[in-house]
């Protein structure tokens, strides 16, 4: 018995959305770290103020993927936003915490991007 193509785009949403909640729980692991290895220093960026939001974006975005919520996509997409700002704000700095912020950012995105891009399919 085959299944209906419903079910098969429902398991291909639930694969992205498991490498999506990963992407998201380690950016916002790295954020933390900047954020603290930040505390108490000057910052010509809006390091680390950036690393305190990109973590709360990805951690609701986590909260509506984990729970299949119909607003998932919306959040993903505003996750991708501030993701894109704090990358932009860390690697301005020399900072390997910065870098890695930076670096963990952009896999986010990309991840969100998936989530995004399939959910506009289902």
């Amino acid at each position: 018995m085959r299944l209906p193509a419903i079910f098969i785009q429902m398991e291909v949403m639930k694969a992205t959305y498991s490498n999506c909640i990963k992407a998201c729980q380690q950016c916002s692991v790295a954020c933390q770290e900047c954020l603290a290895a930040m505390a108490g220093k000057e910052s010509n960026t809006d390091c680390p103020l950036c690393c305190e939001l990109c973590m709360d974006s990805c951690l609701v975005a986590v909260k509506f993927m984990a729970a299949d919520n119909e607003f998932a996509i919306d959040y993903c997409k505003a996750c991708m936003d501030v993701c894109a700002w704090c990358a932009e704000q860390c690697m301005k700095h020399d900072e390997r915490h910065c870098r890695e912020c930076a670096e963990f950012c952009l896999r986010s995105i990309e991840q969100c991007r998936k989530v995004v891009l399939e959910g506009d399919m289902v």
